[in-house]
């Protein structure tokens, strides 16, 4: 997040000195870089029962591969963890899932003439976002469902050894962070998985849109029964196929719109291309990264936390033994990290 933040108030630094002609922006959005407080609200649609539930023929087994970092250009982020998972979603699924999405908009979250969609905003603090289409050029909408993720989650966790990885992540310092590690330990406290966040933001990109490097910023929030969860990691989830992966680029339009990660001279990289229903995890902290320029076709993705909640070192056996996990207050408005 302090990377986003300083990005951009160098950027409004600039606007202001150099005093550039107004970017035409479209109808219904915030002109001049003025941050806004976002309200995001999703319409309780129904999602069928089997939906993410049963597999429909166009699925595949799921497969894991952790990201080797010292076979690619940037050995540098070694002992970093980020996972690519292949067939979480079928390609119908996607297509299924980013249906459901934008009809879960409601009227007071939706764009110009009545879209579900919305340019993406760069999230400030306390729910105040600023439009920065220089930095992240793009649409998005936001659905809020437990559910869903809940399931998608369960897909996930078909990939072996996942659970396992992210239980050993939540106890890494390279994960957590030195300080906050030492911090927990002499607490006699630490991170457990918890779930994933209900928080869903879809993307968009199309004709030359991107998102510039950046790192994603962790996100925290006491639960109603006063348990804190703190986001770790981020789950991408890839919708649709670009031409770098599909397995028939002539049946597909997007070119670009991979995710690097990128050294931080931004020099080197190594991609992670869209096909869908791939799911990339990475750990938050300490990777750069961006979203590549589309240069054509139209990239679909969605993303969220993965959430750890912190727990006393003699209350983690009960929670392991089924304790319930900490609960949202459904009446309580969502939030989260709104890359």
């Amino acid at each position: 997040m302090t990377s986003i933040l300083k990005r951009v108030k160098e950027s409004l630094t600039s606007t202001i000195t150099q005093k550039p002609k107004q970017e035409a922006q479209p109808s219904g959005f915030p002109r001049h870089n003025k941050p806004v407080k976002a309200i995001y609200e999703s319409n309780p649609i129904a999602i069928p029962d089997d939906f993410l539930v049963i597999d429909p023929p166009d699925a595949k087994p799921v497969t894991i591969t952790p990201i080797d970092w010292k076979s690619t250009d940037v050995p540098e982020y070694d002992h970093h963890v980020a996972y690519i998972l292949e067939n979480v979603l079928s390609p119908s699924e996607c297509t299924a899932l980013l249906t459901l999405a934008e009809q879960s908009v409601a009227p007071a979250s939706q764009g110009p003439e009545g879209s579900p969609w919305r340019r993406a905003m760069v999230n400030m603090s306390a729910g105040w976002e600023v439009h920065t289409p220089h930095y992240r050029n793009g649409d998005r909408l936001i659905w809020d469902r437990q559910e869903v993720v809940d399931r998608i989650w369960a897909r996930c966790l078909r990939a072996q050894g996942l659970g396992d990885g992210m239980a050993a992540a939540a106890k890494d310092p390279v994960v957590v962070g030195s300080g906050k590690f030492e911090l927990r330990r002499e607490e006699g406290s630490r991170f457990v998985f918890a779930r994933l966040n209900h928080r869903m933001r879809f993307l968009k990109y199309s004709g030359g849109e991107f998102f510039r490097p950046h790192r994603d910023a962790s996100y925290g929030e006491t639960t109603v029964d006063g348990k804190y969860q703190e986001s770790l990691f981020t789950l991408h989830l890839y919708l649709n196929d670009s031409k770098a992966a599909a397995e028939d680029p002539d049946s597909v339009e997007l070119v670009g719109g991979s995710t690097p990660f990128l050294s931080r001279d931004e020099k080197r990289r190594v991609d992670v291309h869209c096909k869908a229903g791939r799911v990339l995890i990475f750990q938050q902290r300490g990777l750069l990264h961006s979203g590549d320029d589309v240069l054509q076709g139209v990239k679909y993705t969605m993303r969220t936390d993965i959430m750890f909640e912190l727990v006393k070192d003699d209350d983690e056996a009960n929670k392991q033994e089924g304790e319930p996990e900490g609960k949202l207050e459904d009446s309580r408005p969502a939030k989260g990290n709104e890359e």
